[in-house]
């Protein structure tokens, strides 16, 4: 048997956003209200990045993920010479000061209790139709060209218990995904909760969902459309037949495989693939 054309359409569906908005909207109103900032004219922005922002959340995700992003100070690639060709000083107020203050500002607003210290983010529990939320603090990142003119943008932050800098571009991520999902008459995003629901078919299974996106990125943009079996059968097969060393994030600036925290297994996304095809098999 296969797994019927209203299965797929089912699990293609999009979860709940209305909430996602409201807890973004209250953490803006947490820090807007702050008045204790360490620097002032303070510059920064607060934006939802992973499933919700992506419209790839389906029923059952629950936490929110969101940036507050600080855009007056900024880390980048350039050495210490092309810094000074540049102009660039050394920033005042830093990562570290900035997490201190937008820390303080929702323990103020919400209560410490409600604040929990993670290894990359701040989680705020849930309350009152608010959802549960990783807050990532960071500072913007800058990739220059070899020729140093122009750069592409995206964020950074420390993490003191392993000693490193994590940098990510959520709006090239999201960015992309746009793009794709227009070039397949709006099927990519569809494909990706689909296979995202999928997951809770598969005995044991832990793929986690920025991965599954990402390799779903790299799929031709042919082989989805016309209807659900179809795009489920072109995509498996594709991926099961081709090569996945080379295969890149959404965001299009880093590998997706290889042996860094902000990249997946090879064999795991291997396994995954299989299991899709004993699924599809075996229904």
């Amino acid at each position: 048997m296969t797994i019927p054309e209203s299965q797929l359409e089912t699990w293609s569906h999009l979860g709940a956003v209305t909430t996602a908005k409201a807890t973004a909207d209250s953490i803006k109103n947490a820090l807007a209200v702050y008045d204790d900032w360490q620097e002032e004219n303070i510059d920064y922005e607060i934006y939802l990045q992973g499933s919700y922002k992506n419209n790839t959340n389906i029923r059952g995700d629950s936490d929110v993920d969101l940036v507050v992003q600080l855009s007056t100070t900024f880390r980048s690639n350039l050495t210490e010479e092309e810094k000074r060709l540049l102009g660039i000083s050394e920033a005042y107020y830093k990562w570290r000061d900035f997490r201190t203050d937008v820390f303080d500002a929702l323990c103020r607003y919400y209560g410490a209790s409600s604040i929990e210290e993670g290894r990359k983010s701040l989680k705020l529990g849930g309350d009152n139709g608010r959802l549960p939320a990783d807050v990532v603090i960071c500072i913007q990142y800058r990739k220059y060209s070899a020729d140093l003119s122009k750069f592409i943008k995206g964020m950074t932050f420390w993490v003191p218990s392993e000693s490193r800098w994590i940098i990510n571009y959520p709006k090239s991520h999201y960015n992309n995904g746009v793009y794709k999902n227009q070039n397949t008459d709006t099927w990519y995003k569809r494909t990706v909760r689909l296979f995202k629901n999928s997951r809770g078919y598969i005995s044991g299974d832990l793929t986690p969902s920025y991965f599954l996106e990402c390799m779903l990125y790299n799929v031709p943009d042919e082989d989805f459309g016309t209807n659900y079996q179809d795009t489920f059968c072109n995509v498996v097969n594709w991926l099961d037949e081709v090569s996945l060393e080379n295969f890149i994030c959404q965001n299009e600036q880093l590998k997706l495989f290889g042996m860094t925290p902000e990249q997946w297994n090879i064999d795991q996304a291997k396994e995954f693939i299989q299991n899709l095809i004993s699924l599809w098999d075996n229904w």
